[in-house]
């Protein structure tokens, strides 16, 4: 246990497992996982970037999706990839509590294989009130920022398909949209489920699994949805 923020110099991320065995087999999960994630958008990025013929508001949201689940499962994964390998739990001070300065004083594990704000939070020597309504003040402003780009982006996605001139084509562009619309759905859901639950239904369990589901699965799965749906960017890819 830790005094204060100024004598730590590392925290400590929680723990897949604590067998070696059942270490090494998370490690090749997650990387073939990370793998597939790289390979999946990175191929979305790279054609929708080099094809002019799907420079269109629905494709440039696709891009934009894919650079997101790159961005987010790369902030987590890697790290606790290397610590299942390495057999460690340690992160740097730096890395984990650049997110934003609080003075620290219930010790340094954190209840998460990666540093999420609300476990940062709960080390913090803030009156718990005070972390409460910074934490709550925080995500909605986070869900205001994801819920007007979101409806901006469909917004114009709409009005482009409402210009296609068959019935036939505006079905199919609707029914590519769809899943897209669901996966973002999803993805905000889980993020606000995990950031405001009620204390009544929290679990450390249940905290992994639901952060598991946002920063790992949906990243990783999002490539398929949208590529297996679009026949246009299949034919490119």
């Amino acid at each position: 246990q830790m005094s204060n923020s100024s004598s730590i110099i590392q925290f400590l991320l929680l723990a897949f497992a604590d067998r070696r065995e059942l270490q090494l087999l998370h490690f090749w999960l997650f990387l073939g996982i990370y793998l597939a994630a790289l390979l999946g958008n990175g191929l979305i990025i790279t054609t929708i970037a080099w094809d002019h013929h799907l420079h269109t508001p629905m494709y440039f949201f696709l891009l934009n999706l894919s650079l997101l689940d790159l961005g987010c499962i790369s902030t987590t994964l890697p790290k606790a990839m290397a610590n299942s390998l390495w057999d460690t739990r340690a992160i740097s001070y730096s890395a984990c509590a650049a997110q934003f300065s609080l003075p620290l004083c219930q010790g340094n594990a954190l209840g998460q294989f990666f540093c999420e704000i609300p476990q940062i939070l709960k080390l913090s020597c803030s009156h718990s009130y005070l972390r409460e309504v910074g934490l709550l003040v925080f995500t909605l402003f986070l869900a205001f920022g994801c819920f007007v780009f979101m409806v901006v982006s469909y917004v114009q996605i709409f009005r482009a398909v409402l210009r296609i001139p068959s019935q036939q084509g505006r079905h199919k562009a609707f029914s590519t949209c769809l899943p897209h619309l669901a996966v973002v759905s999803l993805f905000v859901t889980t993020i606000l489920f995990a950031y405001l639950k009620p204390l009544s239904i929290s679990s450390p369990s249940l905290d992994l699994v639901v952060a598991v589901l946002y920063s790992v699965v949906l990243p990783a799965v999002n490539p398929l949805i949208y590529s297996l749906r679009n026949q246009e960017l299949k034919d490119t890819l």
